[in-house]
């Protein structure tokens, strides 16, 4: 490794954002592990035996013939999974860690059912509104809290002067699933309130941004849904079709596409394109493209997806017809090493001049996981 066995990916971003299982990603290379000298929790290479270990019981799979009945009822009776592990292992994984304590500054979104709005959840904006000091463990749960998977997620935190805000949360990829931007935008308004961490970079001096975006894949090129079926479909068609939810599915795509477009263009603009990685499979199809298929034989096939990724060429979003094509870079993996070396240069300078010891860099997961 280009900086030893311990170095973490909290050492060397500024800020790390994540939406739905993103949000946890996030929350788990960042938080503080008190049993090891409070260095992050988990490391990057462990994250995969995580999911591996608790996603069958976060989505425990139906097997019986009856399946897709008892699924149909499930779906019009309330959301598919109770999320009763999924709780008890982010409580158990993050204990009584608040967002204000995260090793290097995060980004969290969720939304907000009860008053219709998102939610975000920045270490930025902590500084300024204590109500959002939350627990990581409730944050994380809110952002997961798929519609129709998983049940939202109620909770209320209460600032040193008794002050109490409630939070109603649902899956932050409904406003944000790709949260890039969101990371991107918390950053520049930390450069305009004159944070001295950033000096003297100007908000739009993207020239100036580091920006890894991880999606977590889609089946754009299966193209599933064609007019013809869906101009049959009523509520249980848009809800449930070929262990998909096609309604969920169209909205997140879109939000996700839309933040890629937008970075896209404007890094190009700014001529700045070397500065923004987007990696992301949007050739998925079959079941490794479902939300939830927990089986061994899908989650193994999803880490072979990952693996093949990397040797993948470099891709950029045509922005006339919304596909990845190869951008003559050399492959995911060898522009990873490329950002790692310059990460490591840039860590090693600050160290040596900043009395904080602060990174310059905007970086993202989703993971978001969910982007």
């Amino acid at each position: 490794m280009l900086d030893g066995e311990e170095a973490r990916l909290a050492d060397y971003f500024d800020v790390i954002t994540g939406t739905s299982t993103g949000g946890l990603v996030t929350a788990m290379l960042t938080t503080p592990d008190p049993n090891n000298g409070n260095r992050p929790l988990f490391a990057a290479k462990d994250i995969n035996d995580f999911y591996l270990e608790h996603c069958p019981k976060i989505f425990p799979q139906d097997c019986t013939p009856f399946a897709p009945a008892t699924n149909l009822v499930k779906l019009l009776t309330g959301p598919k999974y109770d999320g009763q592990y999924l709780h008890k292992i982010v409580r158990e994984k993050l204990g009584e860690t608040r967002l204000h304590q995260t090793l290097t500054n995060v980004v969290i979104p969720t939304f907000d059912i009860k008053q219709l709005q998102p939610k975000i959840f920045s270490s930025y904006e902590v500084k300024n509104n204590p109500c959002r000091n939350a627990l990581l463990s409730d944050i994380c749960i809110g952002t997961s809290a798929a519609p129709t998977y998983l049940p939202a997620h109620q909770f209320e935190t209460k600032d040193s002067t008794g002050k109490v805000q409630e939070f109603h949360l649902i899956d932050g990829g409904v406003a944000a699933n790709n949260p890039t931007l969101i990371a991107i935008n918390e950053v520049s308004k930390e450069i305009t309130r004159g944070s001295p961490d950033f000096f003297p970079i100007k908000p739009n001096d993207y020239a100036r941004f580091q920006v890894l975006s991880l999606g977590t894949g889609s089946q754009k090129c299966e193209e599933k849904y064609p007019a013809h079926m869906a101009a049959k479909w009523g509520l249980l068609g848009w809800l449930t079709c070929e262990h998909s939810t096609p309604l969920i599915d169209v909205f997140m795509q879109a939000s996700s596409d839309m933040v890629d477009f937008h970075n896209a263009t404007v890094f190009k603009t700014l001529k700045s394109e070397k500065s923004y990685l987007r990696i992301q499979d949007d050739t998925l199809s079959g079941t490794v493209a479902s939300v939830d298929i927990a089986t061994k034989e899908n989650l193994e096939n999803l880490v072979k997806v990952g693996e093949n990724l990397l040797k993948k060429p470099v891709s950029r979003v045509n922005l006339e017809n919304g596909k990845f094509e190869p951008s003559n870079q050399g492959t995911n993996e060898e522009a990873l090493i490329r950002l790692a070396q310059v990460l490591s240069k840039e860590k090693r300078l600050r160290d040596m001049t900043s009395p904080h010891g602060k990174h310059q860099l905007a970086g993202h997961r989703t993971t978001d996981p969910s982007s």
